[in-house]
């Protein structure tokens, strides 16, 4: 488990075939304390496994399903990508829950400067829209930032500078596709509510009147 609050970038170092996955090799910008192997680390929003880890260097296996469902099979050598190391129970929850599991594949349709903020715009798969609402969180490349608002499958979010700074925000253009999970409570909430997934005879607490009351819609 994540929260989206970036600990700084890395840069891919090498890689290489393993089956039908691959084995990045990742050299991190800042001094990985504690270092444990087997610890989940979280690249451009996608939860890896660190095989080997010291310090600054540590190596992951991706599997040929995060291949297919993210934006990792694209990079190189030398690619830029965010980090951040999994939640401790007595870490601080800067942004929301991030589980680190990509629901999609965004494209930035537009890049705007507004004083000293960039706005994007981004679209997304039309199945990920019912889950991106006006004010709600959305994890791009692994960074948890606050939707302005969302129509037709385009989604706008602003970009603060420290966060273009620290994250590869600061060089994202128009074109460029990037990870997407949405709300990982909103995900909950709908399996909650689908008829389907309820039989008529259980009992459940939970119902539109509670989620209000709770302030989740």
């Amino acid at each position: 488990m994540f929260t989206g609050i970036i600990n700084g970038l890395g840069t891919l170092k090498d890689t290489r075939q393993a089956g039908q996955g691959l084995v990045f090799t990742i050299q991190s910008d800042f001094s990985i304390e504690d270092p444990q192997e087997g610890e989940s680390i979280a690249v451009n929003g996608a939860c890896l496994t660190a095989v080997t880890i010291s310090h600054y260097v540590f190596t992951a296996e991706v599997s040929p399903e995060t291949l297919s469902k993210t934006t990792l099979s694209w990079l190189r050598v030398g690619s830029r990508v965010n980090l951040e190391r999994a939640l401790r129970l007595s870490d601080r929850l800067g942004g929301h829950l991030v589980s680190g599991h990509v629901d999609g594949i965004g494209e930035i349709i537009k890049k705007e400067h507004l004083s000293r903020f960039a706005l994007f715009s981004i679209s997304v798969p039309e199945d990920l829209g019912r889950y991106i609402i006006e004010k709600g969180s959305v994890a791009i490349d692994g960074i948890s930032l606050t939707v302005n608002n969302y129509s037709r499958g385009v989604f706008s979010v602003a970009v603060i500078p420290h966060t273009a700074r620290l994250t590869t925000m600061g060089f994202r253009k128009k074109g460029d596709k990037i990870n997407i999970e949405v709300d990982l409570i909103g995900k909950y909430i709908e399996k909650l509510l689908s008829a389907g997934h309820i039989k008529s005879e259980e009992k459940t607490n939970i119902d539109t009147e509670f989620l209000a009351r709770h302030g989740f819609i």
